[in-house]
């Protein structure tokens, strides 16, 4: 484990004439899946890796580090659901009766009010160990579905909550036109709402021009991508009219299957499977991450596989809401990637969101060990990077500077094996966070500009 970025050299080789930004010296790293002792981490003034050096002392101005991980991607978020967390569960039901009670919470936000939100769940978090965050971004508009009196002030709201928090934040706009197939939009649904594909890939594009270019590139801290909600709220001839008007290099996701109502609303309109659809569409391609695909034929799975692209399961989530559990190792098997989100955030916490993935494979088949720790760890950092556009996310030079140091020695993780730490760790063993080179939470708390202001529980005070 050394090297440089660029090729050439090594952390004992000769030095390039400029000096690093910031260096840390890692008492342990797990990084695919394996544990190696004294790395030294050397940070360029882009926030990347430029050295990476193994089985080495620390030097004088090293921050010095513990056990450290790979930074860890929240590939699925809805950040307004946070409010909803311990308000839900007195009345029993199923995903379509908390499905109003969310609707109930969207109205009750404004620009000002979904900054706030945002920004405490953002807080969340990065102090949990997420170091980068996908937004599946639907909030829009006015509850009527009318334009704020500042344009994109959603959509700004959030970025600007992510950007003074200190977590990377990937935006996925979403196109979100129908409340059901051949249903039109309900009075609670029309804040989500453009009218048309045409519309919502006129305000996509300004929305680029309202972040500017440096939100295109995984270096800046806030970049855009792209969502289609679902088959549900979205029509063949729309998707196909919002594929073309994409740059092909955008991050796309999509919520699939996730219900069976779904399954069999497109069979009933289309007669098609929602996976058979988006591969009649050409949509199934490697930039595609699809979320949940809970409820899948053999030839969903075949077919998700060979495309290599990404699925997001979000465990914490399909279990709050019985959803049921999805043929992960399967698809992983069969050649998708698998990443990990916190979808609603009713809990937050990466390393639980990889604990119940393989909790769940355990459930369906009766047996243990079905995904290795190494396997969980990807699933939670590198292919939950690359779902989001922001590339590899291994520790190597040239890997954006991320990192999640934990206690191995905690009440939880005495005894583990450091390899795995991914099935006994939770957020309460995050010590310190860096995003891009720079310190940004330590021992459950911001640091620097973000902890000003971050405030408390997010919902404490909220619009539920």
């Amino acid at each position: 484990m050394s090297g440089r970025a660029g090729g050439g050299g090594s952390g004992s080789g000769s030095r390039q004439a400029r000096r690093p930004v910031a260096t840390f010296w890692c008492e342990r790293v797990l990084a695919d899946g394996v544990a190696r002792s004294g790395v030294r981490l050397e940070v360029g003034a882009d926030g990347r890796l430029e050295a990476v050096t193994a089985r080495t002392t620390p030097r004088p101005g090293d921050v010095r580090l513990g056990t450290v991980l790979p930074g860890l991607a929240n590939a699925h978020s809805h950040a307004f659901h946070r409010a909803l967390r311990g308000r839900t569960h007195g009345a029993g039901g199923d995903f379509w009766q908390w499905r109003e009670t969310m609707y109930e919470v969207a109205a009750g936000l404004d620009p000002e009010r979904y900054f706030l939100l945002a920004r405490a769940v953002f807080a969340e978090m990065l102090v949990s160990g997420f170091t980068a965050v996908g937004e599946f971004h639907y909030l829009h508009h006015r509850p009527d579905g009318s334009r704020h009196a500042t344009e994109h002030a959603m959509e700004l709201a959030l970025a600007a909550a992510a950007r003074e928090v200190g977590i990377r934040l990937v935006l996925l706009d979403t196109l979100y036109l129908d409340g059901g197939i051949g249903v039109p939009l309900a009075p609670a649904q029309r804040a989500f709402g453009d009218g048309s594909a045409a519309a919502w890939l006129a305000r996509w594009h300004s929305l680029r021009a309202a972040l500017g270019s440096a939100a295109f590139g995984p270096d800046a801290p806030v970049t855009l991508g792209a969502a289609i909600h679902s088959v549900r709220a979205v029509t063949e001839p729309a998707m196909r009219e919002a594929l073309d008007g994409l740059p092909g290099t955008v991050p796309l996701h999509i919520h699939l299957s996730e219900q069976p109502q779904e399954n069999a609303d497109c069979r009933a309109a289309y007669g098609r499977t929602p996976t058979e659809l988006l591969a009649g569409l050409g949509a199934l391609v490697p930039r595609l991450s699809v979320v949940h695909a809970t409820h899948l034929t053999d030839e969903d799975v075949a077919l998700i596989g060979a495309s290599g692209a990404t699925v997001v399961i979000c465990p914490t989530t399909e279990a709050d809401l019985g959803d049921g559990i999805g043929p992960a190792l399967r698809l992983q098997r069969a050649g998708a990637r698998i990443a990990l989100g916190s979808d609603q955030n009713a809990v937050i916490d990466p390393l639980l969101e990889m604990r119940g993935l393989e909790a769940g494979e355990r459930l369906a088949s009766g047996r243990r060990g079905r995904f290795t720790p190494a396997e969980l760890l990807a699933a939670g950092s590198d292919n939950g990077y690359a779902a989001l556009g922001l590339g590899r996310q291994r520790l190597a030079p040239g890997d954006l500077c991320d990192l999640v140091e934990l206690a191995g020695d905690s009440i939880r993780t005495a005894g583990s094996l450091p390899e795995q730490l991914p099935l006994t760790a939770t957020a309460a063993d995050v010590r310190r966070v860096i995003v891009g080179g720079r310190v940004v939470a330590e021992n459950g708390a911001l640091v620097g500009a973000g902890a000003a202001g971050a405030g408390g529980p997010a919902g404490a005070d909220g619009p539920a």
